[in-house]
């Protein structure tokens, strides 16, 4: 990735006023090792050699700069603009010796991959650098958390050092339910220049912000505090996901859709303590890119910029500004390990299925085929995998990675590494919530979805969906608005689009397809309940819809907004008298009868404007908003007008209920396999007219409910 050069340039100052202010060195002083792990087109070390003294530059070029890079054409960029560089300084040409072909990860293990056509020269390198006592760590890390796809065969690599000083650090001690986020591949270059450096010196990186304020990233944090002694972190923002308003090509630095910060971090020095003193400062959210990029080069360096101190709560949380003390007071709606102290003794992720477009379809007749196809190449391969293994290294060498038939995943690769047979079944196909108000079918199955969590437990059969009913809402660490939503059928665990997770919290879980029944909410919540209101006649159920309500409540929402993006809900119990209790319980059962049944709804009356010069089309290919967002145009046949600008005010994430239904019934046709999906049902085909009415209405009566709820008095 390309490093703007107002970056490079500030970074490269504050090493230097770091360098004189707490070591009283230079760049140029002899000892001072610098190394680019990650050097792409050579941006930092051209300028480090601009910065340099002529006097001190051979030397420094010969023995004490050291940059890597595993990919070849970037390579040889930038061995080719070091080498430029150092001709146009000194006026003689030396070929740069600090440069190494080789996998930064790597030089962490015991040995390193072998590129035979540069051995032995670049081996010796390698060796080279390994020994050297790195003292400033610099760069731009690579940002990666998941691949995309598994058929494009260029998975994460694994590291076995690296990998394992991840898990006994950041993530042994992350408190989040979800760590995914942890592998990607900036966190590693996190981990590996903190163990890189000596007892002193600087890492200096700019990347991805989540650690900043991310749930998953709590172990990060603490160890970023406690491995440093100072830390400033300057916050340039960006993240699309988060703010839908910024756009990716004018609010961010690189013209990308995540968050981007300037971290410098230093170790020992004159005023060495730990923890670390945290310095931290962020732009605002609506600077473009101009703006940052002037920021950078008004203040230059550190010393420049006006920090704030931050003061890490005790779970390690940076950003503390408007959470409330008294959050942790409240009961929490569910916990990992609780012996009874929370709501749901039981909850989990939403599906994860890794290959929506196959797994997922409007059409079950379409689905059907599209799995059996599927399942049937899958088994090929695992067939072809039987005979050949022995004689191959790896399932990569054997498999075939086909984007028009399968779409691989890690665990199914694992599957068929383990011999596991796919086989198709009708009984398969369910009915899931896939985005808010977009009941689809589901081929929900342990193979072909790359993790079911707790949902076998909570629906495990069809006649379970008649049963059970499931509150989902937004996952800690959310990059989306908390929501909550509930449903009567498995949930996608993107419920409100990406960047975001959602538990599930069941009001029955099962013990397996045929087992028993049991509520999911213990007998020590239920008696706190009864004992705290004096009402006996409290059962389970009411609890289950005070809790909706309350997860509604707009003043609960506000009041606790900043604890919600941190962690799951915490429940209050509001006031001491039952009649409230009850009038909560009493909304919330509302809310979610009329959210699970959002298809029986009345149409709102929308109107509905023809054009008289083509035939009656009931036909959906993509509806669109007017400017003004009064209409809805659904096709060139029918246009319906009147939406009521009430109707956007109910919103899941970062869309109102109308936006969402219009955002996924349309039809699609996948690239990569040509699968399509279409939401248009040929025995109701003016379901969709319908359903904008239904969740036009939907919305409207949310609103309602809401207002009337008592206010929040804890």
């Amino acid at each position: 990735m390309y490093t703007p050069q107002e970056i490079v340039d500030f970074i490269l100052a504050s090493v230097e006023e770091i360098l004189h202010t707490e070591f009283d060195r230079t760049l140029g002083d002899p000892g001072v090792h610098v190394i680019d792990p990650f050097v792409g087109t050579g941006n930092f070390m051209v300028n480090i050699m601009r910065r340099l003294p002529k006097t001190r530059l051979e030397d420094k070029y010969r023995n004490e700069l050291h940059c890597n890079e595993v990919m070849l054409l970037p390579y040889y960029v930038a061995a080719m603009n070091i080498e430029h560089t150092f001709y146009e300084r000194t006026g003689h040409y030396e070929p740069f010796p600090g440069i190494c072909l080789v996998d930064t990860f790597e030089t962490a293990e015991t040995a390193q991959a072998e590129f035979g056509f540069f051995n032995p020269e670049n081996t010796e390198r390698v060796k080279r650098q390994k020994a050297a006592p790195i003292f400033v760590v610099l760069g731009n890390p690579p940002y990666n958390a998941h691949q995309l796809n598994e058929n494009d065969n260029n998975k994460n690599r694994k590291y076995q050092v690296v990998d394992e000083r991840v898990r006994n650090t950041y993530v042994a001690d992350s408190a989040a339910t979800n760590k995914n986020a942890l592998s990607d591949v900036y966190v590693k270059a996190l981990r590996w220049a903190s163990d890189r450096l000596g007892n002193e010196g600087i890492v200096a990186y700019v990347n991805n912000s989540s650690f900043i304020e991310d749930m998953a990233f709590d172990g990060v944090r603490k160890h970023l505090a406690s491995d440093f002694d100072a830390l400033y972190v300057l916050n340039l923002g960006g993240n699309v996901r988060k703010n839908p308003k910024l756009s990716g090509t004018t609010h961010n630095v690189f013209g990308i859709q995540v968050g981007v910060s300037v971290n410098l971090f230093v170790r020992g020095g004159k005023a060495s303590s730990r923890p670390a003193r945290i310095y931290y400062h962020a732009v605002p959210v609506d600077w473009r890119r101009e703006e940052k990029s002037h920021f950078l080069g008004v203040k230059a360096k550190v010393s420049g910029v006006e920090w704030s101190v931050i003061e890490p709560d005790k779970k390690h949380t940076w950003l503390t500004a408007g959470m409330r003390d008294d959050f942790e007071m409240l009961i929490p709606i569910g916990a990992k390990g609780d012996l009874g102290r929370s709501i749901f003794r039981r909850f989990g992720n939403g599906v994860k299925t890794n290959r929506d477009t196959w797994t997922y379809n409007f059409d079950r007749a379409q689905l059907a085929a599209n799995m059996d196809r599927t399942i049937g190449f899958y088994n090929e391969q695992l067939t072809r995998w039987g005979k050949l293994k022995r004689r191959a290294a790896k399932v990569d060498d054997v498999v075939a990675y086909d984007d028009a038939r399968l779409k691989w995943s890690r665990g199914l690769i694992q599957d068929l590494e383990r011999g596991n047979r796919g086989e198709f079944s009708e009984a398969k196909i369910r009915r899931a919530l896939y985005r808010p108000f977009t009941t689809v079918s589901l081929y929900f199955d342990r193979l072909f979805c790359e993790e079911v969590y707790a949902f076998p437990e909570m629906f495990p059969n069809v006649a379970s969906e008649a049963d059970n009913r499931v509150i989902c809402l937004t996952d800690a660490g959310s990059e989306k608005p908390f929501m909550v939503l509930a449903a009567d059928c498995i949930a996608d665990l993107h419920l409100v689009g990406a960047g975001s997770g959602c538990q599930c919290f069941p009001f029955y879980t099962y013990d397996g397809e045929d087992g028993a029944r049991q509520e999911n909410i213990p007998p020590s919540t239920l008696l706190r309940f009864q004992q705290h209101y004096n009402d006996g006649e409290i059962a389970r159920r009411d609890i289950f819809h005070y809790v909706y309500a309350v997860l509604h409540h707009p003043e609960y929402r506000a009041r606790y907004a900043a604890n919600l993006r941190r962690e799951l809900p915490r429940i209050p119990l509001v006031g001491k008298d039952a009649n409230i209790f009850r009038a909560y319980v009493e909304i919330g059962r509302k809310l979610a009868d009329l959210h699970v049944h959002y298809e029986r709804a009345a149409e709102y009356p929308l109107k509905r404007v023809e054009n008289p010069e083509l035939p009656l089309d009931w036909r959906v290919k993509k509806t669109r908003l007017s400017k003004d967002k009064t209409a809805i145009v659904y096709n060139d046949f029918l246009t319906l007008a009147g939406v009521p600008e009430a109707a956007f005010a109910y919103r899941l994430g970062n869309r109102s209920a109308l936006e969402w239904v219009i955002d996924q019934y349309q039809v699609s046709t996948d690239a990569r396999s040509g699968i399509t999906n279409d939401p248009n049902r040929a025995d109701e085909p003016d379901y969709i007219v319908k359903l904008v009415g239904r969740v036009i209405t939907v919305s409207l009566e949310t609103q309602k409910l809401v207002a009337a709820l008592p206010v929040l008095a804890v």
